[in-house]
């Protein structure tokens, strides 16, 4: 992580639902590294899609209504850089961060989050998810990204 620049995130599809559904405190922190310039957030198509299709879920019991949907992935367009796969972004990092072999995911819906951090050479990706989670343990210290919760983002000092 160099120093002056803004912080890289990939945040999966859970923390984007605290983000913009339940207006989680514990996001709080995330959102303004983001609104200060100290964060940027990027996403995929993919990734785009999937929280377009779990906003659709009943939520609280029932499914938001499409016009809350759609003002939740204004939102997220609005603070998040789409990345494109195929375009590797340089920060001065050694190209072989785009070639780290990434741990397989249990679900593969996941492994597109992981995927992401490596390719925009993120320094976080932020998750509630256990299944990526594990991959935060010392065995897989070899990431150039960190795993983290949004209560362990919060009390990283290269966050604050």
């Amino acid at each position: 992580m160099t120093r002056g620049l803004p912080l890289r995130l990939v945040l999966d599809t859970n923390i984007w639902l605290d983000w913009l559904v339940f207006d989680d405190p514990g996001i709080a922190p995330i959102r303004a590294a983001v609104e200060s310039g100290g964060a940027e957030i990027f996403i995929t198509a993919a990734c785009e899609q999937e929280l377009a299709r779990v906003l659709g879920y009943p939520m609280r019991k029932t499914p938001l209504a499409a016009t809350a949907q759609a003002a939740c992935l204004a939102q997220c367009r609005r603070v998040a850089q789409v990345h494109a796969p195929a375009l590797p972004i340089s920060r001065g990092r050694a190209k072989e961060s785009f070639d780290v072999a990434l741990p397989i995911c249990k679900d593969p819906d996941d492994q597109k989050f992981l995927e992401l951090a490596r390719d925009c050479l993120a320094d976080f990706l932020v998750t509630k998810d256990r299944d990526l989670l594990v991959f935060a343990r010392r065995k897989y210290q070899y990431l150039p990204f960190r795993i983290v919760t949004p209560r362990q983002f919060t009390s990283t000092p290269s966050a604050t």
